[in-house]
C-alpha cells in the first residue's frame, strides 16, 4: 500500500514538473530570432528603389 503512494505521488511530482516546464519555456524570453527579426531572409535579390 505504501509503494503505490509512493508511486502515485512521484507519477503526480513529475507530471507537475513537466506542465511546470512547459509554461515556463513557453513564457520565458526566446534565444535566436525574435517575430519581426530578418536575419535569416535573403535581401541579395531585391532591387533597391523598387517600391510595390
Amino acid at each position: 500500500m505504501i509503494l503505490q503512494t509512493v508511486i502515485i505521488v512521484l507519477l503526480f511530482a513529475a507530471a507537475v514538473f513537466y506542465v511546470g516546464r512547459m509554461i515556463y519555456r513557453s513564457m520565458s524570453a526566446k534565444k535566436g530570432c525574435g517575430s519581426d527579426c530578418k536575419c535569416g531572409v535573403d535581401f541579395s535579390n531585391i532591387e533597391p528603389g523598387k517600391n510595390r
